[in-house]
């Protein structure tokens, strides 16, 4: 088996090369030192209690120790939406199971949607199967899922009467949550990282005022200048049970929350920074009273615009989409923040060969420390499951140079 070192492509932008060690061949599946028949029955799984898990250890996956910026042999990867349509083995149970709210408001059914990836590729991160509006009816705000028009919710919020529906997150009504993310740990073991995840205030409230899905966001924007005070209401309160809700997944066995402001990319950036970062950072905060070492990633769709605004708010990663370049996104935010992405989920529509060349640009440009990697957005519909196979296989090929990670911190701070 032939080795060889990858030659800089990030240069240009003022980072320096990392030495990374790539091995050529690949092992399936099989031979990745996990067994075969990995998932036990849900319903048989005995769930253990779980504290909140705070602390730095060795036996952390290793997806959180690169979440910290902490040394680690090779990147650890994942994929956003990497439970769903594209795979064949969902698309049979969702047949089975036609309804959204079922598939993922049901322990047994949220424990092996969520599996089947790990099953079929073992990522370094297994994210739990859900959605960011799940904990809206636990806190006065019930939607449903229509065919065509995706989320709707029947009576959105645009007056003082409004908020008068919102009372504080009742984590009982939310069980499904906790009893799946106990059993993930379970299942996974110390092999793999289990990832949460929450919508942002911004994001949830677009829904909530909204009363769904949009393209243009001009009510809830216009409220920023008509109704601003109204807005600051329904936002503090969705900070204060988006926090809860992160606590709570963290306490049943989430080792790292991922928070989506996927539509904060909407905003103009002095919008943003006056109606989304406020709450964001109050949620960082807040959570890190109670877990001060869960590593919190913060993804927004079209953050090119963003990226020093959002390293403001505190959390330990920033996940960039597939329109930022990685050396610049990683110029812009420094050594001391990691980053996540960013390869553009359409390159696994591109021969196999192309895969690779990208992942290994990504991962150069990167560096050595604090680099998750993933793709700028979620997987999309109709993507070969060869391919992400062939992601995480190349992934698990590659090997940082030991040597030049002791040295990486001084270096990309010289960069910087």
């Amino acid at each position: 088996m032939s080795f060889f070192s990858l030659a800089s492509a990030c240069s240009s932008l003022g980072v320096k090369s990392s030495s990374l060690t790539v091995q050529l061949g690949f092992h399936s599946n099989e031979n990745n030192g996990f067994p075969g028949a990995f998932l036990s029955s849900p319903k048989k799984t005995k769930i253990k209690k779980f504290s909140i898990a705070c602390s730095s250890s060795t036996a952390d996956p290793l997806l959180v120790k690169a979440a910290r910026g902490e040394p680690v042999s090779r990147p650890p990867a994942w994929m956003m939406r990497q439970a769903g349509r594209y795979m064949a083995v969902y698309r049979k149970l969702a047949e089975k199971h036609q309804s959204f709210r079922r598939r993922s408001e049901t322990t047994d059914l949220i424990v092996e949607i969520s599996l089947q990836p790990w099953e079929a590729f073992r990522p370094d991160g297994v994210i739990i199967f859900s959605d960011i509006l799940t904990p809206l009816p636990a806190f006065g705000v019930p939607f449903d899922i229509e065919d065509v028009r995706g989320p709707v919710i029947q009576s959105p919020i645009r007056s003082e009467d409004g908020l008068k529906s919102l009372h504080p997150i009742d984590l009982e009504k939310l069980h499904f949550v906790g009893e799946s993310l106990k059993i993930l740990r379970q299942e996974v073991g110390g092999h793999a990282a289990v990832l949460g995840f929450v919508g942002a205030p911004w994001t949830i409230a677009t829904y909530i005022v909204e009363g769904g899905t949009t393209r243009t966001y001009t009510t809830i924007k216009s409220m920023c200048h008509t109704a601003p005070n109204l807005l600051r209401t329904l936002l503090s309160h969705l900070t204060k049970t988006i926090s809860e809700y992160i606590i709570y997944q963290v306490e049943s066995g989430a080792h790292c929350i991922q928070i989506f402001d996927s539509w904060g990319g909407q905003l103009p950036p002095d919008m943003w920074e006056q109606w989304s970062k406020p709450y964001i950072t109050e949620i960082v905060s807040l959570v890190r009273s109670k877990c001060p070492n869960t590593p919190l990633v913060l993804y927004i769709n079209g953050n090119g615009g963003l990226l020093e605004r959002m390293k403001g708010t505190g959390v330990d990663v920033i996940g960039l989409d597939w329109t930022v370049d990685m050396a610049d996104g990683r110029k812009r935010l420094g050594s001391d923040i990691s980053v996540q992405g960013n390869v553009d989920p359409a390159y696994l529509f591109s021969s196999l060969p192309a895969v690779t060349e990208e992942i290994q640009r990504v991962v150069k440009c990167a560096g050595p420390r604090g680099h998750i990697l993933n793709l700028g957005h979620g997987i999309l519909v109709g993507t070969p499951e060869e391919a992400v196979a062939h992601f995480f296989e190349v992934t698990k090929s590659l090997k940082y140079d030991s040597s030049f990670q002791n040295h990486a911190v001084e270096e990309s701070k010289l960069v910087v």
